[in-house]
């Protein structure tokens, strides 16, 4: 019975937390894809989703990801106005992929020239001698952040 309910602890613990999907990749696996969703703290008008393979029973999680962000409400020049300009950006999003400090962080970067929002997800340790990330941008063309003529 106790090894009946260590066996299924890890299953249970799957469902918990404030993932947005959660999927197996198999029945003889450890190993889910997992989904979390967040908006931009500054650009409320932004949501994104990042998957990334999360391994129960090991003590590292692969570091492959991918990001998709999306404009889901206003976006105007004054959240705009209370960003990190430069060319590092700054993290929005951080979340930690093992035990052995890994995280998986997201940087939003002001594209001032393609007026646009750039999300970068990336792996803060290297695996297999890559550092994964992946990207997303966000237009704001259409939004009250647009500027005809970008300032410099």
């Amino acid at each position: 019975m106790k090894r009946t309910l260590l066996c299924l602890l890890p299953l249970l613990l799957a469902g918990c937390g404030g993932d947005s999907a959660r999927v197996s990749l198999g029945w003889f696996t450890t190993k889910d894809v997992v989904v979390k969703g967040f908006t931009d703290p500054a650009i409320a008008g932004v949501t994104c989703h990042v998957a990334h393979v999360e391994a129960d029973l090991d003590f590292s999680d692969p570091s492959d990801m991918s990001i998709a962000c999306r404009q889901t409400g206003p976006i105007t020049a004054a959240m705009l106005a209370g960003i990190d300009k430069g060319k590092n950006g700054e993290v929005v999003f951080k979340d930690s992929l093992s035990v052995l400090f890994k995280s998986l962080k997201v940087r939003r970067i002001f594209d001032r020239e393609h007026q646009s929002l750039i999300y970068l997800s990336y792996s803060t340790k290297e695996t297999q001698g890559s550092h994964h990330h992946a990207i997303s941008t966000v237009p704001l063309f259409g939004t009250q952040a647009w500027q005809a003529t970008p300032g410099k």
